[in-house]
């Protein structure tokens, strides 16, 4: 019983100790108001993915599930961590609404998140289908690493990028829908520990590369021209985001 307890309490401080790191080691940058990008900048997010693929297969993979469908019930099932993902694009363009100010306007955030987010899910099928490795419960063969947490990391990193300078607080706030996904993912039996470490990895690289650097930010619409933008959530077997431009 007392090896039970352990491995649970372990079990959540994998992933709350995941967002403190992140969010500690984004407060440092906001103090050094560095706004260059570097390779130390990656370091936390390779740390994560060599650390999720080193762990496939282990013996703590299968612990950490073990103990998360005894703490949560085999039969537990919810669909929120499909919407999860979305709430840090929300709180992108809403931002201003509650009175925090961005970096960026509507139009050049909406180009991030389109650009982070089809960089991440390029990189996500492409493993799954390199991989294919079996989902806990058994219903396909691409369960590693998990896209609704690359997803969920690349919004809550474009997020805190936008609003770190504003308001730390609501900018890190991503983060933690962000380690809510990563955990519903695996008490739905839907992904292993492994595959939600590595596609947070991948999600936090996506998005604090996009966030320092996008050549896609150059493309006009025509002089003196507005452009409003939309992003929207497409929720399926695959999830994905859609985007709708429009030249005023």
């Amino acid at each position: 019983m007392r090896n039970d307890i352990l491995t649970t309490r372990m079990f959540f401080l994998l992933f709350f100790t995941l967002t403190a790191f992140e969010m500690c080691g984004q407060s440092l940058d906001t103090i050094t108001r560095s706004r260059k990008l570097s390779y130390k900048s990656f370091i936390f997010p390779a740390l994560l993915t060599t650390g999720g693929i080193v762990m496939i297969n282990s013996d703590l993979s299968n612990t950490i599930q073990d103990q998360s469908n005894h703490f949560f019930g085999k039969n537990f099932k919810t669909g929120t961590d499909n919407f999860l993902p979305f709430v840090p694009i929300a709180q992108i363009y809403m931002g201003p609404i509650l009175g925090f100010k961005p970096k960026d306007n509507v139009l050049n955030q909406t180009i991030d998140i389109v650009v982070a987010n089809s960089i991440t899910l390029v990189v996500v099928e492409v493993t799954k289908n390199l991989v294919r490795y079996e989902r806990p419960d058994h219903s396909n063969n691409f369960s590693f690493p998990s896209g609704h947490t690359a997803i969920s990391f690349t919004t809550a990193a474009l997020l805190y990028h936008q609003y770190r300078d504003s308001n730390l607080w609501y900018a890190s706030s991503g983060f933690l829908f962000a380690t809510a996904t990563g955990i519903l993912r695996i008490a739905n039996n839907k992904h292993f520990a492994p595959d939600v470490i590595t596609g947070a990895g991948i999600g936090l690289a996506s998005g604090l590369l996009v966030s320092y650097y996008n050549p896609f930010r150059t493309i006009k619409f025509g002089k003196n021209r507005k452009t409003s933008a939309l992003v929207y959530p497409q929720i399926g077997n695959q999830i994905g985001i859609g985007l709708i431009l429009k030249p005023e």
